[in-house]
């Protein structure tokens, strides 16, 4: 009740417009930021979903386009998984000036790669949720096996990615390729909560019990058990964001 959706904007660390919507509770006990799966953006299903069910039980959420995707400005072929992660430590510090920083961080397919990240620079957070997340960046290369050589010889390349071209450029996948090792999760010291489907199509099942071998307690996982991907089916989407709000309550610092 009292629930307000606010459009806000702020800058990414080269002074660009990033998008973002704020579920905004009346009396809302504490703040979480998702991270969009790649190349989709705030206002894709998931995200906008999750966001919502979290905020009618008090759970503030600010999602967000992606430099060059979107609503936010910048062009998505100069873009990288480093600058992903950027973007998110620009919307923590949004949050912290304007309301309150983030204590919860959830991703979404290569958005919980950078959420396992950034939850490092991210003081404030407690916890980390990842939904068919990748365990590393770099795993993401294999989408692009048909184009590396066209990519690394011309340094760039239009790749079809679900149903979509984008520009693919070498500096891309030289990025993600800094990303490999699995220190990050070993070191994440919050709690965190995978979400993954057996069924899921695009990425693995085994890349969730990577990310769960990695980790230390506390950490849980739940199968989406006939999900796909992208959690089109509004129940899935339903059903995640309800075990996420009785998950995280035990690591929330305001709980009523």
């Amino acid at each position: 009740m009292g629930q307000k959706r606010i459009k806000v904007e702020f800058s990414n660390q080269s002074g660009e417009k990033l998008a973002g919507l704020l579920e905004l509770p009346k009396k809302p006990r504490a703040f979480a930021l998702f991270a969009h799966c790649f190349t989709c953006s705030k206002d894709f299903v998931t995200a906008s979903f999750i966001s919502q069910s979290l905020a009618k039980q008090g759970i503030a959420v600010l999602r967000f386009d992606f430099t060059g995707l979107g609503s936010s400005d910048g062009d998505f072929a100069n873009s990288n998984f480093s600058s992903n992660v950027d973007d998110l430590i620009c919307a923590a510090e949004f949050l912290r000036e304007n309301y309150q920083a983030p204590e919860l961080l959830i991703g979404h397919s290569l958005g919980g790669a950078a959420v396992l990240i950034a939850a490092q620079r991210i003081e404030e957070s407690k916890a980390v949720v990842t939904i068919a997340a990748v365990s590393n960046a770099a795993v993401l290369k294999r989408q692009f096996a048909a184009h590396e050589d066209q990519i690394m010889q011309d340094g760039c390349a239009e790749v079809n990615l679900e149903g979509r071209n984008f520009l693919i450029k070498k500096q891309f996948l030289e990025d993600i390729e800094k990303y490999a090792d699995a220190d990050h999760i070993a070191n994440l010291n919050k709690a965190l909560l995978i979400f993954h489907s057996p069924d899921d199509k695009t990425v693995p099942i085994e890349e969730a019990s990577k990310i769960f071998f990695h980790a230390k307690h506390p950490k849980s996982f739940v199968s989406l058990d006939k999900a796909d991907h992208l959690l089109s089916n509004k129940n899935d989407a339903e059903y995640t964001a309800s075990i996420i709000v009785t998950w995280v309550k035990k690591y929330l610092g305001n709980q009523e």
